[in-house]
């Protein structure tokens, strides 16, 4: 796999029609190329892994600073991996590993199906199959059977505070969503996400069209049969957000190579919750 090209600056920013999006680049070793926020993701993953691995944190549309109107033609899903398309002819990646987060996984995935010439490894972190209303209403069924009463009362309480926090910062609302979330998105019900947030440019038309329609309606077998690279799919035992892991059997046979993680002491984020276990899983996932 290649590396960056030594005089790219460390970090930096791309126009894309009316959006500037940015970039930031740590640490050394194999390259892995994170999609999301260049604010948010970089702290979440831990500095041991970026003594063996070079992080390429990279913006899309819903994490970037906004110069003009746009329309829904500008947010879609494959102008989102033009962009990640264009991120990496900026760095000068020849091959490298994706990875994405959450609904992120689903832009990793489909970039590779459009340029498997490029990735080696592709790594979804708590993704489920799609946000469809059925894949919804089984997580929905998990929390209502398995979750207990204490985190429920923390669930609750942290919803009738959210209506106050988008009043007060409506621009805000999809990260004021998460934030209150945390009695599903985290392993401790009472984590405050809140600094994680700190200064992350959030645009909610981008968010809702993505993961309100297009992750709604995704069907991630769709071009699968173009992958052979490795994919590894982080989850945690805790997440309520996503679908059961359970969802995902239905679709092993339609990769060539998958292998699944379970995180026992994590929910939403496990390179944050258990990084040093996340970090030994993917180091000896990508040394494959």
């Amino acid at each position: 796999m290649t590396t960056t090209h030594p005089s790219l600056p460390k970090t930096g920013r791309l126009r894309a029609g009316p959006f500037e999006l940015g970039y930031r680049i740590e640490g050394d070793g194999t390259p892995l190329l994170i999609v999301g926020s260049t604010v948010y993701y970089p702290r979440t993953f831990s500095q041991h892994l970026r003594r063996r691995m070079k992080l390429h944190y990279i913006d899309h549309r819903g994490f970037a600073p906004v110069h003009a109107a746009y329309s829904p033609d500008d947010i879609g899903l494959e102008t989102v991996l033009d962009d990640i398309e264009r991120m990496r002819q900026h760095f000068g990646l020849d091959r490298f590993a994706i990875l994405g987060h959450s609904g992120h996984g689903y832009m990793a995935l489909e970039y590779a199906k459009r340029h498997p010439q490029r990735v080696s490894h592709v790594i979804m972190v708590g993704t489920g199959p799609s946000h469809s209303a059925g894949h919804m209403a089984l997580a929905d069924r998990r929390w209502e059977e398995l979750v207990a009463p204490e985190r429920k009362a923390v669930f609750e309480r942290e919803m009738a505070a959210l209506g106050a926090d988008i009043a007060a910062r409506p621009e805000e609302r999809f990260k004021s969503l998460l934030i209150r979330l945390g009695a599903k998105s985290w392993h401790s019900p009472d984590f405050d996400s809140a600094p994680l947030w700190r200064d992350v440019t959030v645009n909610n038309p981008v968010f809702d069209h993505l993961w309100g329609e297009v992750f709604r309606d995704i069907d991630i077998r769709k071009g699968l049969d173009r992958l052979t690279m490795p994919v590894l799919l982080a989850l945690g035992h805790f997440d309520y957000l996503v679908a059961p892991a359970g969802t995902w059997d239905a679709y092993r046979g339609d990769f060539a190579d998958l292998t699944i993680r379970m995180f026992e002491k994590s929910s939403h984020t496990p390179q944050l919750e258990e990084s040093d276990l996340f970090d030994e899983t993917l180091l000896s996932f990508l040394a494959r």
